[in-house]
């Protein structure tokens, strides 16, 4: 009995599938909206960047002033021990002296 039933009811036809074609109209609006996206994660990534860049550099202003001063406290300490050694040898030739004074006087 099972069998004439089956023979009653035919499997339906197979029709292969048709691909379907998809409009071109949203994939470019999809296409733009990933670009535009893309664009403002970009924008987003160069102004972090930005912004590293510029407190680096702010530091860098920082530490480049604190080694002029300490420079300039150096280069006065210098000018006072030779004049404190010219003062102590007075012996010493003048060229040597000059020669020191010369060397060491020049601004940094």
């Amino acid at each position: 009995m099972c069998i004439n039933r089956i023979e009653k009811f035919p499997p339906p036809p197979f029709y292969p599938a048709k691909k379907k074609q998809r409009s071109k109209k949203p994939k470019v609006q999809v296409l733009g909206l990933t670009r535009r996206r893309c664009q403002e994660e970009e924008g987003k990534d160069m102004e972090l960047k930005n912004l590293k860049l510029y407190l680096e550099n702010q530091s860098i202003v920082e530490e480049n002033e604190k080694l002029r001063k300490k420079a300039n406290l150096l280069h006065q300490e210098n000018l006072a021990l030779i004049s404190e050694f010219q003062k102590k040898f007075p012996h010493v030739e003048r060229c040597s002296a000059a020669f020191f004074s010369l060397m060491f006087t020049e601004k940094i």
